[in-house]
């Protein structure tokens, strides 16, 4: 049995913060975030939308587009570095809240790669035929955390909820293979403090390297070439830092999924934000071979190799 993504669903926040806006507060400009980061805008929720609420309505988007009720669920995974509060966990709120009265529920904290983490969790459970209905939400509030006269960080970061309907699919479709890993040793780099801090020259170095090495590794694990791949998904965070998991697969542009210029890096939300979109715009079909790959806070990393459909 293989597990794979049935529907996926998104929120996110009506307020739009361009570079523009930021210019204004901070000593910046539009210019020196497109050129360093590739973000134009990102979005921010307001003060009474928090994690948990626009988890919800992923969630609810996502349960409709698979056709999964919410009592038919078995477990939520919520991936998240910003719940609403230390406990309860978002996921037993979402429970709650749509009404999934079977389901299990737990976070999960690996910040931008945890969505991967979640998904591989979930694949866990269903493919040892303990579950069949998993739902999985990457979701952040990262403006509640962001220091916003430290122009390193301000710049970088937005809030949104991508969310994934898991269940069993056919033995040639799901997810095919994947990569989790973790260094602590460099945990320092991306830190809560008083605010989010990050050392982003040390971070660059890790994320290039490590984006890419991933991105190969789970396509040899599960048994392709790197021509092979349709689709690439990486997280969020840099342009520069995507461009360089794009050339160590020898994809063409049109081949990379790039939301980071609309939403910023929004963490554990990146990458099912960026899947659902490339969906919509019908660049991920039936059968494609799709690369997802992800790093983040800990320092910890994630990828997969999914092929589409059920």
């Amino acid at each position: 049995m293989q597990a794979g993504i049935w529907g996926m669903g998104t929120y996110i926040p009506e307020k739009v913060l361009t570079n523009k806006d930021l210019e204004k507060r901070i000593d910046t400009s539009d210019e020196w975030i497109r050129t360093r980061t590739g973000i134009e805008e990102r979005r921010i929720a307001s003060d009474s939308i928090n994690t948990s609420h626009m988890s919800f309505f992923a969630a609810k988007e996502a349960l409709d587009k698979a056709g999964v009720k919410a009592e038919e669920l078995d477990m939520i995974i919520v991936a998240t570095v910003t719940p609403d509060r230390s406990f309860p966990s978002v996921s037993s709120m979402i429970q709650a809240q749509l009404g999934a009265t079977k389901a299990a529920a737990m976070d999960v904290s690996a910040a931008c790669a945890g969505f991967v983490y979640g998904l591989v969790v979930a694949k866990q459970f269903i493919e040892t035929n303990t579950y069949k209905h998993v739902l999985v939400i990457g979701t952040e509030k990262l403006s509640k955390l962001v220091d916003w006269e430290d122009r390193n960080t301000a710049v970088l970061f937005g809030d949104g909820s991508g969310a994934a309907v898991l269940g069993p699919v056919s033995d040639d479709k799901g997810i095919l293979s994947f990569e989790l890993g973790s260094d602590g040793t460099g945990g320092d780099h991306i830190r809560m403090d008083d605010y989010l801090f990050m050392n982003g020259r040390e971070v660059f170095k890790f994320a290039v390297r490590q984006m890419g090495e991933s991105s190969l590794n789970v396509v040899k694990k599960a048994g392709l070439e790197k021509e092979d791949v349709d689709f690439l998904v990486p997280h969020q965070a840099n342009i520069r830092i995507m461009e360089a998991a794009r050339q160590r697969l020898d994809l063409p542009e049109e081949k990379m999924s790039k939301t980071v210029n609309k939403y910023g890096n929004t963490s554990s939300a990146s990458i099912p934000l960026s899947l659902a979109h490339e969906l919509e715009e019908g660049n991920i079909k039936e059968g494609d071979i799709v690369v997802i790959v992800g790093f983040g806070a800990g320092l910890v990393w994630g990828a997969a190799t999914i092929r589409w459909g059920r």
